[in-house]
């Protein structure tokens, strides 16, 4: 079941505030506590508050704080996009919206207004939120000033762009559909979205299109000279009061609005006296032009009648003045309850609200954004603070990796080192180490030296190691790191900056030794391609592994996806896929696709199968119609270290992809190796994988 809906349009003024009352109030039926998000909004609270959220949050009484429910101004998001700094945008939305949906039964999010400067990047802005998300969206359409071939296709290009990019959508609305056109929208957009999509006409409301009296003095400003107490007032016409009072009143319709020069008393006395007749329609307010306000005996006459409509003076003439008018949009504001309640009845009236809900309650998330896995790296490694060994003190991208994990309290930190040039390294990189769950150690002069060199000799000394070699040995940074983890004085060590993957992991298999069951220590990188993440395997460790452990790296790789959340489908890549291919490399891939089924049947695995056949639904269907993992496996397993290796640097390069690891499976206890060539970043995600690691050992 989905916790969160999200609700997207693609052009503004689509009327989605309607969608999200009605969606609120439905929710308030079934749970407690709602939140409500908007991870981008139009203006600076400070200067003038986002009228959706005020309506959302006064109307329903929500405990929400205002400053929760949104991430950044429309301004601040449109210099990070131009900064090319949309992945912090995103990390930085991902992280407020996991923070409110910790505390809500179920949480809206609201997609951006379309108002105002940078509308080019944002309806891609607003689906690659909704992806890293992970959420299901309702999708609005406009039908104002449209044809019904214009509606369906704006509907269905809307539609495609999010399917493009792998995004669920629950509900089509096609909204403020002229009446004539709403049996030919629906029937023609039912013919040509998918079956199973929700689809709702709601035809236009004028009720809920025009503005108040209060909506068009805050649009065109000026002074108000009487009627405070009726800005309610809804405005569904205009005339300009420019002609001979008999003549202006055939123009007259139900609630007018008048627009007028203010030295054209005869026409205010008029416009005032046909409201109060049962003869004329009603008269929704007056606009006074040129910056001229009525005569003192004008408002002496105004002043004694028992209620005025609303009287505005703007400085604007009367053309200009009506041209604002006719572009003033109605938003449903916080004070206005009428139009807010319509707009619920209008949802529920044509929203099939039983279908929706039975949407929201089957819907399963498929896959992982790379951001929202990092996020949620960084949470799961912060529910349980592990212990960490850093042996390679001597490197600043070591330093600088420490330094933000300890900022970030992610874990406890022991850097191997000389301690004065730790400290000394650090103070050049213009970096704080804070000594908070930091310990800097020099392996010689270590309390548990001796005690680390006795352990090891009676470790070895069957395999030929003297006393003399186990002090030795027992000075490398590797071997003192990988021997604090053995004995329990840290949960996991990360290392390979400086050293090789041999050195790295050569003490690990000579005391740490793998699991029960496991007779292979094999590898994965966690690969953030732009809107997945998969799992390759093995691209660091076993230069040809034999069937036999080929199926075991299978099998240790998808345990390793799911104990990370990502759903394990294996594909087991060759040459070629399915039965047509022969020859001693493809059997081998055969064979161990066979082992695997036979001692984890729970698994979904294919194999022999090419990657394009592996990762693209298209080819996959063409290749393996049957195959429940062609076209969306999640687990990539090579058959080699040379094509294993060349792959997963061939994709970093080419994609721009961030690889985490490669992350060591099949130890009794977390190693994990870098490579020389890693980032500040790469440190960083390591250390947070293996303290993931230790608290699931």
């Amino acid at each position: 079941m989905t916790k969160t809906v999200f609700i997207a349009s693609a052009e503004p003024y689509t009327g989605k505030s309607i969608v999200a009352l009605g969606l609120v109030n439905m929710l308030l039926g079934q749970a407690r506590k709602i939140g409500y998000f908007k991870p981008i909004i139009d203006a600076d609270p400070r200067e003038k508050k986002d009228a959706h959220i005020e309506t959302i949050l006064s109307y329903f009484k929500l405990a929400v704080a205002y400053e929760d429910t949104y991430a950044y101004t429309r301004p601040e998001a449109l210099r990070l996009m131009e900064a090319d700094a949309q992945g912090e945008m995103i990390d930085t939305i991902i992280h407020k919206y996991k923070q409110l949906e910790e505390n809500y039964d179920f949480t809206v999010v609201e997609g951006s207004d379309y108002v105002g400067p940078g509308t080019a990047f944002e309806f891609d802005a607003n689906v690659s939120i909704a992806k890293n998300l992970g959420v299901p969206v309702i999708m609005v359409v406009s039908g104002e000033g449209k044809t019904t071939a214009q509606v369906i296709s704006a509907a269905l290009t809307t539609l495609r762009s999010f399917e493009a990019r792998e995004v669920p959508v629950l509900l089509v609305v096609a909204n403020k559909i002229k009446p004539e056109q709403v049996e030919d929208v629906r029937e023609l957009l039912l013919g040509q979205l998918p079956h199973d999509m929700i689809l709702a006409v709601i035809p236009e409301d004028v009720n809920l299109l025009h503005p108040t009296m209060r909506e068009i003095h805050a649009a065109l400003g000026g002074k108000l000279l009487f009627g405070e107490q009726q800005l309610a007032n809804q405005v569904d016409n205009y005339v300009i009061g420019a002609m001979q009072v008999p003549n202006f009143l055939n123009y007259l319709k139900e609630n007018v609005l008048i627009v007028t020069p203010g030295d054209r008393g005869d026409i205010i006395i008029c416009a005032l006296q046909a409201n109060s007749s049962a003869s004329y329609p009603r008269v929704a307010g007056i606009v006074l032009t040129a910056g001229s306000e009525p005569e003192a005996p004008i408002v002496r006459l105004i002043e004694g009648l028992p209620a005025v409509v609303p009287i505005l003076a703007v400085p604007t003439g009367s053309f200009e003045t009506t041209t604002r008018v006719a572009a003033i949009k109605s938003r449903i504001g916080p004070d206005n309850p009428k139009k807010i309640q319509l707009a619920i009845s209008t949802f529920e009236r044509y929203v099939d609200v039983r279908a929706l809900e039975e949407k929201m309650v089957s819907y399963q998330p498929e896959g992982i954004t790379p951001h929202m896995f990092q996020y949620r790296l960084l949470q799961w490694a912060k529910r349980k603070r592990q212990h960490i060994v850093l042996p390679e003190g001597n490197d600043d991208r070591i330093l600088r990796a420490a330094a933000l994990l300890l900022q970030q309290n992610v874990v406890d930190l022991t850097i191997l080192g000389n301690p004065q040039e730790v400290a000394a390294s650090a103070k050049r990189l213009g970096i704080q180490l804070p000594p908070n769950h930091l310990r800097v150690i020099d392996p010689v002069q270590s309390k548990y030296y001796s005690e680390y060199v006795q352990t090891f000799y009676e470790l070895r000394k069957t395999k030929g190691v003297n006393e003399d070699m186990a002090r030795d040995l027992m000075r490398d940074v590797s071997y003192f790191g990988s021997m604090m983890v053995h004995q329990g004085h840290a949960n996991g060590m990360v290392s390979g900056a400086v050293h090789t993957t041999q050195h790295t992991i050569r003490p690990a298999l000579q005391f740490i030794k793998t699991k029960p069951g496991v007779s292979v220590v094999s590898s994965v990188f966690f690969m953030c391609l732009p809107d997945r993440v998969a799992v390759f395997g093995d691209c660091a460790v076993n230069p040809n592994p034999t069937a036999e452990q080929l199926a075991e790296i299978a099998i240790s790789s998808a345990e390793s996806s799911q104990a990370f959340g990502i759903e394990s489908r294996i594909a087991m890549l060759s040459y070629s896929s399915g039965t047509s291919g022969v020859g001693a490399d493809v059997e081998k891939v055969r064979a161990a696709t066979e082992f695997v089924r036979q001692k984890r049947p729970d698994l979904k695995v294919e194999g022999p199968i090419q990657y394009d056949a592996a990762v693209d639904p298209i080819v996959g269907r063409q290749k393996l119609p049957d195959s429940e993992v062609a076209g969306q496996a999640s687990v990539l397993i090579f058959p080699d270290l040379n094509t294993g290796n060349n792959t997963y640097k061939a994709v970093q390069r080419e994609t721009g992809a961030l690889a985490i690891g490669p992350v060591l499976q099949g130890l009794n206890k977390p190693v994990n190796d870098l490579s020389r060539g890693c980032t500040v970043d790469d440190v960083f995600n390591t250390v947070v994988i293996t303290a993931i690691q230790s608290q699931q050992g």
